[in-house]
């Protein structure tokens, strides 16, 4: 489904990524860990298009994308869930919601959404998406709009950010949800070992070089160490 070719990245005369090489198939949950610095990131800016590599090419279903916008990337059925949801002045949770489907929606059906991601609607339909909102609520709310998409392609940049555990743990599950009810493929970038436990492979991240592709028992026993050591649950702060 994705491709990576020969990808490779500098910033500030720093090699952020050297000749990276991957694959991932349709229906996939893939899990991306490593040190920080170690690329994780930037590759996922690359494929959404955020990022343009200096040289190399993303490949999606037989298609090179690597010089399309972040507009044609949606189009393309790719969506994208920053670490910190951005907050929209003036626009509703359901406005919100109905703008990420393309389509018009009614209140129920957007109620409906906002409570596979664990929200209680009556309390956050007609709520603008400000500040008000915590960083939990934010990060329902942003996967609520990314659910209601057709997307087959979703990337998940560290989504445990600055949430409170009750919403770390109530993540997993949607998680889940997300990948049976819409058979897609879906990238998630995290340090947290729950996370990865329910991935079907990890990618493991070292000085802008994948290091290691294997299931998730593997990469566990390879990263207890210091310099890469993952986190057991706990808020990532």
């Amino acid at each position: 489904m994705l491709e990576l070719k020969n990808i490779c990245f500098t910033r500030d005369n720093k090699k952020i990524l050297d000749n990276i090489n991957l694959k991932i198939d349709e229906d996939k949950l893939i899990a991306i860990t490593g040190p920080n610095g170690s690329g994780k990131s930037t590759i996922c800016k690359i494929i959404m298009g955020i990022e343009r590599p200096d040289s190399g090419q993303v490949i999606l279903n037989g298609e090179d994308i690597t010089n399309l916008s972040i507009d044609e990337r949606a189009r393309k059925q790719i969506s994208f869930a920053f670490q910190q949801p951005v907050k929209f002045k003036g626009i509703t949770v359901y406005d919100l919601i109905k703008l990420s489907a393309g389509k018009d929606i009614n209140k129920k059906e957007a109620c409906d959404i906002l409570s596979n991601v664990g929200l209680c609607a009556k309390e956050y339909i007609d709520r603008e998406v400000n500040g008000s909102l915590s960083g939990g609520e934010l990060k329902r709310i942003e996967i609520a709009t990314i659910a209601v998409r057709e997307s087959k392609l979703t990337i998940f940049d560290e989504p445990e950010a600055g949430i409170d555990l009750w919403s770390f743990n109530n993540l997993i599950q949607v998680f889940e949800n997300l990948q049976e009810s819409k058979k897609s493929s879906i990238i998630i970038v995290s340090h947290q070992e729950r996370i990865l436990n329910i991935a079907d492979n990890v990618i493991l991240m070292k000085d802008g070089k994948i290091e290691k592709i294997a299931q998730k028992e593997e990469i566990l026993e390879s990263i207890e160490k210091p310099c890469c050591r993952i986190k057991r649950g706990e808020n990532n702060g």
